[in-house]
């Protein structure tokens, strides 16, 4: 019986999933710590590399996992122990998300092989059982299996290139992947996505990330009570609790959550909104290391505060029709963002006050973000 192909209301967020999730929580701890690797004044050039390559490949683990479960899964013993098996396998790579990577190489692509496997198991199980019952849905998960089936190939070609080269190039397995993904817009579009269900599970791992952030500035409450420790912590609190506003105001009342569409864009873009959340969390981090140079300090959160807007605005494909920003909006928000960028670097040198710009401009935007969706809402009402 084809359970997955019944549309009765919304898909639940099973328990199961929400399970799976914490692990990438305890993995975005680890490969956070990798760029707590510096080198004259900031974090070393490899060690970014790492943190990039790590962060892009685990998100795609996620992605597909959340794919499978959105279009095909019944929360079925099948479904659970694909689950289970990934998350054991997760702790394996998770141990060897670090700077000295070389000496885990094997460890984690293994796992990661595995992982690819376990995935390609599943999906093949699936096709054969709707083989004849449901020929359009047997398109779509041939084209997952060849997305799967090639990383996993290409890994296993690393294997032994790494043996000869010392050169890693599992990560192109994880660029072939996304490219892949991103192209097959015709074969993924003849199985509906529960859009819904979707956005909601997309929505907690953005939670679990902000978790991460949370935890990350609890550095700013040590040192015993004073004027310094009240006010970093107050505006470190703000700048956490901004960022998440926007992204929950956006959620709950710009997304239209009911539309009839794949999804996969939407997913592809959060996985960079994901990273650059990460990259916050090491930028507030940041800020209170001496170690870490004034310049480089200062561009890093700039950077990171740019990109996760950026990335947060551009879901407005998924808006709408009411809550849809004209051009006037976005202008507004370039200003707002080179204005910030100009008055962190005037005051790099001066924390309390890089700070403080930092909770300014996100509120700002925020409180922006707000006029102008209750604006478009009148004006849509009048209409």
């Amino acid at each position: 019986m084809l359970d997955f192909l019944k549309k009765d209301g919304e898909k639940k967020v099973e328990y199961i999933e929400l399970i799976y999730d914490l692990i990438f929580v305890y993995i975005i701890g680890r490969n956070n710590s990798i760029l707590h690797t510096f080198r004259n004044g900031f974090i070393a050039p490899s060690a970014m590399l790492t943190y990039i390559l790590s962060a892009l490949i685990i998100l795609q683990v996620w992605y597909t996992t959340v794919i499978y479960i959105n279009k095909y899964g019944s929360n079925s013993i099948q479904d659970k122990l694909m689950i289970f098996v990934n998350m054991y396998l997760l702790y394996y790579m998770a141990e060897g998300m670090r700077s000295d990577w070389q000496g885990f190489f094997w460890q984690y692509n293994i796992a990661w092989a595995l992982i690819l496997l376990n995935f390609l198991i599943n999906f093949t199980v699936v096709y054969k059982r709707v083989s004849r019952e449901a020929p359009w849905v047997c398109a779509s998960i041939k084209n997952n299996i060849i997305v799967i089936a090639v990383q996993l190939a290409i890994i296993l070609v690393s294997f032994p290139l790494y043996h000869i080269t010392n050169i890693p190039f599992t990560p192109v397995a994880m660029a072939v992947g996304m490219i892949m993904s991103a192209l097959s817009k015709k074969s993924n579009s003849l199985v509906a996505s529960d859009f819904a269900h979707l956005t909601e599970r997309i929505m907690l791992f953005v939670v679990f990330t902000f978790g991460e952030m949370i935890i990350a500035i609890a550095g700013y409450f040590e040192g015993g009570f004073s004027l310094n420790t009240l006010y970093f912590s107050l505006m470190g609190f703000l700048i956490v609790a901004g960022l998440f506003l926007s992204y929950g105001y956006i959620y709950d009342n710009v997304i239209d959550r009911e539309q009839p569409t794949t999804g996969m864009a939407y997913m592809l873009l959060h996985v960079f909104l994901i990273t650059s959340l990460n990259f916050i969390t090491a930028a507030l981090k940041f800020m209170r290391m001496e170690e870490v140079s004034a310049i480089p300090k200062n561009i890093f959160i700039v950077a990171s505060f740019v990109a996760y807007f950026i990335f947060l605005f551009a879901t407005e494909p998924w808006a709408k029709m009411r809550c849809r920003a004209h051009l006037k909006f976005y202008i507004v928000i370039i200003a707002a963002s080179l204005v910030f960028a100009g008055l962190m670097a005037a005051f790099y040198k001066n924390s309390y006050v890089s700070i403080a710009l930092s909770a300014v401009y996100i509120y700002s935007i925020f409180i922006y973000l707000i006029i102008n969706v209750k604006k478009s809402q009148e004006v849509s009402a009048q209409e």
